[in-house]
């Protein structure tokens, strides 16, 4: 398609559109964990392409839609959902920060201070995941960075019991999700545009509430009746 003159950012609004149908067959459960690696891998393949164009300055300059930091926490080396998270914000017009997989807490930290990002992504496939999730927030919140911005995270096992125990503003069960979510609370943010205006922003996501949040990790059977696992998000591993 590059080589017989289709624009590259129409075949990355294609690419979107399909991995919106891919998400959907997810949730749906037409698709399962199989599927969704495959569609990463020819995502990946795609875009290694396809970017290299809009480097050089094929397609217009577009303002960014906002800035989101991404990445898979500490102890967990799995991608492909994170990847696709990231490809969809890109392609919705965000600015995305990926720090990769096994990423430090302190790295976080870090780059949140360096980059400033209106949302950051905390990715993880393993059950191990959630208390590296949970001590990244933490982290986030002791360096008193955690009203600046807002945390979503997914992966695996996720669901709300994970949200709520590891303190994050949402979670999402695919990609598309974690582009609303941000779509949302950065609109939000851009309409009053004040220091805790991130924090008070609604939205589609479960929601934290600091009064319920459980101190103890959930167990598996207590997530038994949970929503279905899901390998990726945004937001959206």
């Amino acid at each position: 398609m590059l080589d017989s003159g289709t624009e590259a950012l129409e075949i990355l609004d294609i690419c979107r559109k399909a991995m919106d149908i891919v998400g959907a067959k997810f949730e749906a459960q037409e698709y399962f964990i199989p599927e969704l690696i495959l569609a990463g891998e020819m995502l990946d393949q795609i875009s290694a392409l396809v970017k290299p164009r809009l480097a050089a300055g094929d397609g217009e300059d577009k303002a960014s839609a906002g800035r989101v930091l991404i990445g898979t926490v500490h102890g967990d080396l799995h991608d492909i959902g994170k990847n696709i998270v990231t490809f969809m914000l890109d392609v919705n017009g965000y600015e995305v920060i990926d720090l990769g997989i096994d990423v430090p807490v302190q790295t976080f930290i870090d780059a949140i201070k360096e980059k400033q990002p209106q949302v950051v992504g905390l990715s993880g496939f393993l059950t191990l995941a959630f208390d590296s999730m949970k001590e990244t927030v933490d982290a986030i919140s002791e360096a008193g960075l955690r009203d600046k911005v807002k945390i979503m995270i997914g992966g695996g096992q996720v669901d709300d019991q994970i949200r709520s125990y590891t303190g994050a503003d949402a979670y999402g069960i695919n990609a598309m999700q974690a582009v609303a979510c941000c779509k949302q609370w950065i609109g939000a943010w851009r309409e009053k545009p004040t220091p805790n205006s991130m924090t008070s922003a609604s939205s589609a996501f479960p929601t934290r509430s600091r009064s319920s949040r459980p101190t103890a990790r959930p167990s598996s059977t207590a997530r038994a009746s949970g929503p279905r696992p899901m390998p990726a998000s945004p937001s959206p591993n």
